[in-house]
């Protein structure tokens, strides 16, 4: 037998093997599909591909191989989530507001496979999860000037669904009109409240009324019904196409770095990975006197900072309060669970609504 037989032999044996290994790995990545669909978890995660070409390169003896390696495993990580994809066509992600919202926008970017179903409010899209009609919910948590959107963080308290990602986005608001129309013709603007916050100095400045709507794109599909040129939405470039709107002024929101952090809801509780190192708890406190206090402190002895603490009414009982916490740290750690097994002298309710490895900026 030549060496070309023999090589050909080999290869043909190596190919054998390394099909019934291909079929084994894609069998793997369905159950790892059928986890992110329950969790509303987005297919890339950069991270976890750098840290496996990573690792498994380093098993490749011969040096001449290993770039040759990477380029094989960068391969064989673009058809796993090509399979991905494709598995998670059918996948509902639920948003407030109508076509153009801003939430509908950045859920698009992290689930660009996803149907994006709009609901009339912020309880509506939390319901649409909690039903089963939707997989996930995309909703604003947080506002970088306008502050909490308490609505959402109330639905996270009393509700049963779970945090698994947090996402960052750079808001830029436009004045909207029907065409025609310019600056000088505008005498009312139509918006969110949260938008209407972000751009108070810029209404204030040209003396406009304003008027509530319940998400920025709702206010500009308003506006075009309503067809006249002295009432202006405050809303996306997007919203603006989706109807018939023109751009009359650009980002009019009184700061240069405005974002909002959204949250993906979820049915199915995310476990907290080796990797997780950012978590969201949520707890009352006892009534007796210092409870509050000793509950941070446990937080801080067990090594896990805090990075926000908010209180919200319960709403159940006058004058009690909620809280809802941001920390760093694995939640699922040794330290973790004992952190956790010790707030419950101190505490009568406790959630810890998400863990995850970092905030995403998209």
């Amino acid at each position: 037998m030549t060496d070309l037989e023999k090589g050909r032999e080999l290869i043909n044996e190596t190919d054998k093997q390394m099909a019934r290994l291909f079929e084994q790995r894609m069998d793997a990545v369905k159950l790892i599909v059928a986890y992110k669909k329950e969790r509303g978890m987005p297919v890339e995660d950069l991270s976890r591909e750098k840290e496996m070409i990573k690792r498994n390169t380093a098993a490749i003896e011969n040096e001449e191989y290993r770039s040759y390696y990477v380029s094989f495993l960068q391969s064989v990580v673009n058809v796993s989530k090509n399979l991905q994809h494709r598995l998670l066509d059918g996948l509902r992600v639920a948003y407030s507001g109508v076509e153009g919202a801003f939430a509908q926008i950045v859920a698009k970017r992290i689930l660009p496979e996803a149907a994006c179903v709009p609901c009339s409010n912020f309880a509506a899209a939390y319901e649409a999860v909690v039903s089963g009609q939707c997989d996930c919910a995309l909703l604003p948590v947080e506002n970088s000037f306008n502050g909490d959107v308490g609505k959402v963080l109330d639905l996270a308290f009393f509700g049963p669904l779970y945090v698994t990602g947090v996402y960052e986005a750079e808001i830029v608001q436009n004045l909207l009109g029907v065409p025609g129309a310019c600056v000088e013709d505008v005498e009312k603007v139509i918006s969110h409240p949260q938008a209407l916050g972000q751009c108070a100095a810029y209404i204030g400045q040209h003396g406009f009324q304003t008027e509530e709507a319940a998400n920025t794109a709702v206010a500009a599909q308003q506006v075009a019904q309503l067809g006249q040129k002295n009432v202006a939405a405050i809303g996306s470039e997007e919203a603006a196409a989706q109807f018939g709107l023109v751009k009359l002024d650009s980002h009019i929101n009184e700061s240069s770095n405005n974002t909002t952090r959204f949250a993906m809801f979820s049915a199915a509780e995310k476990l907290p990975s080796r990797k997780d190192n950012h978590f969201i708890l949520l707890f009352t406190v006892k009534n007796i006197a210092g409870a509050l206090g000793q509950a941070i402190s446990v937080i801080g002895e067990h090594g896990f900072n805090l990075r926000a603490l908010k209180s919200r009414p319960t709403k159940e009982l006058s004058w009690e309060y909620y809280f809802y916490a941001e920390g760093e740290g694995n939640i699922g750690s040794k330290e973790g669970k004992a952190m956790l097994g010790e707030l419950r002298q101190y505490c009568s309710h406790i959630k810890v609504l998400g863990s995850f490895e970092k905030e995403v900026k998209l």
